[in-house]
């Protein structure tokens, strides 16, 4: 039976606020499930937790009316808290009553998360009022009594997965995800929930993308060697819809490059684990994994980014489709044309991707230590800012490596153009306009960053919750 003198005060005074909240209010302007009376009755503490009583008006809303009254409050808490219970059963292993380290640790492991005993610590702390080291059923049950989580697998999930975010570069190192979100299909649906995203996103910032291929192949010109420069020398020739060239193949090879990086992801996991199955990689064995299919995936979709950078730079009446494109490419340069620039390609990828992942962990982790104590979710927001600055710093440290990547897939597309070597282009560059030559283009990457963040994060939120992947 559900026992309100039981719950902390902050819950009950959510009772009252419902009790209060029973007859019909006028409704809060961003969230119509929520009466008024409930929002401008809460706490500051209880307005912490305001996206949880968004979900649980949701789930608790039997008659779909889009009111939570007192009985369906009432009844979702009865219901909730017998899942719990069975929850803190099942974690129980030795039927103490009480949960401790060990005992979280072993629980997450099974889940496929492996964490360490101090990071084990730091979850159990979030949840221990009395300081005991240990959690009782009590503390269990008002710790997630109002976090509307209904199995150990949505709790490992509260920090467990990165926000997938693509801002047109390279793909980040693949999650790591448990046997039974394998074979649920959760991994393809949050996989296809970062494409949709990755689409969107690329396509809202694909004029500063061209811009940015625009000025690494003629940025050293007088006429078109700054951003207003070339945007005005882009639309001069083309028109408006000149910006968006090369944005088709951008958006069609998100699907290939993130399926293949995937499945190439997990075929060197069980290598690298040979005969012990189980647990997650370490974080220098994910950057090594994550880097070889990384590398895997852009071979076989590298003769993509060959035709994304011929048709970003084309000018107008040059290609009449991908098709013509590559046709033209094949007759008049050969296949090996496909793979120009392939080398510089391949060696960005390791500084991108170690970057990307060892500072993605230490700002996530750093979050855990400093927060966990109030809460073990670092929440979406978080994890999209050590994403965004991540993933930056990799852009920055792998940025003239993709400069000379794109120089060399472009240097046919250039009238006049000599075909040269990786070094040898390299070195001209640097005498020719010196280091600053190598991070030409870098300041539209740059403000792409935060709308294409923004894009990204708004799609693959709302696709998440379309695929049912999302609360």
């Amino acid at each position: 039976m559900f026992d309100v003198g039981a719950v902390d005060r902050w819950l009950c005074m959510v009772l009252i606020c419902f009790s209060l909240s029973f007859a019909p209010h006028p409704t809060f302007p961003n969230d119509p499930g929520i009466p008024l009376s409930l929002h401008f009755s809460l706490s500051p503490s209880i307005s912490l937790h305001m996206p949880y009583i968004q979900q649980i008006v949701r789930a608790g809303d039997v008659n779909h009316d889009g009111q939570l009254d007192f009985e369906e409050f009432v009844e979702y808490l009865r219901s909730h808290e017998k899942r719990l219970r069975l929850m803190f059963r099942s974690l129980d292993r030795n039927n103490d009553g009480e949960l401790d380290v060990a005992e979280i640790q072993q629980s997450l492991h099974n889940l496929g998360v492996d964490v360490t005993l101090e990071q084990a610590a730091k979850i159990l702390q979030s949840m221990d009022k009395d300081h005991s080291m240990t959690i009782d059923w009590l503390e269990w049950r008002d710790h997630f009594l109002f976090n509307p989580l209904h199995n150990m697998e949505e709790i490992a999930q509260y920090w467990k997965h990165s926000v997938m975010l693509d801002i047109g570069e390279h793909l980040t190192v693949p999650d790591e995800f448990s046997e039974k979100e394998k074979q649920s299909g959760f991994v393809w649906r949050q996989l296809m929930a970062g494409a949709v995203a990755g689409s969107v996103s690329r396509t809202g910032t694909a004029p500063l993308d061209r811009l940015k291929v625009f000025l690494q192949v003629h940025g050293q010109s007088s006429d078109k060697g700054n951003v207003w420069r070339g945007l005005r020398a882009m639309v001069k020739e083309g028109g408006l819809t000149a910006l968006w060239r090369g944005n088709g193949i951008n958006v069609l090879k998100i699907a290939p490059e993130t399926a293949i990086k995937f499945l190439a992801y997990e075929q060197i996991k069980r290598l690298m684990r040979g005969s012990k199955e189980g647990g997650t990689l370490k974080v220098q064995e994910r950057f090594v994994a994550g880097s070889l299919a990384g590398a895997m995936a852009q071979t076989v979709i590298y003769p993509m980014e060959v035709l994304k950078t011929r048709l970003t730079l084309r000018k107008t009446g040059q290609y009449s489709s991908v098709a013509d494109c590559a046709k033209q490419i094949l007759q008049k340069e050969g296949v090996l044309a496909f793979y120009k620039g392939y080398l510089p390609n391949m060696l960005g990828i390791i500084p991108y991707a170690g970057i990307d992942l060892a500072i993605y962990e230490t700002l996530k982790n750093g979050w855990l230590q400093r927060h966990a104590e109030g809460s073990p979710d670092p929440g979406v927001l978080v994890l999209v800012g050590c994403g965004t600055v991540s993933s930056t710093c990799g852009q920055l440290a792998s940025y003239p490596l993709a400069l000379i990547r794109t120089r060399m897939q472009a240097q046919a597309s250039v009238k006049g153009a000599p075909q040269l070597s990786m070094l040898t282009l390299f070195r001209n560059i640097v005498a020719q306009e010196g280091v600053v030559g190598l991070y030409r283009g870098i300041a539209p990457n740059f403000l792409k960053v935060i709308p294409a963040v923004s894009i990204s994060y708004v799609v693959y939120e709302h696709m998440r919750k379309v695929l049912g992947v999302g609360t």
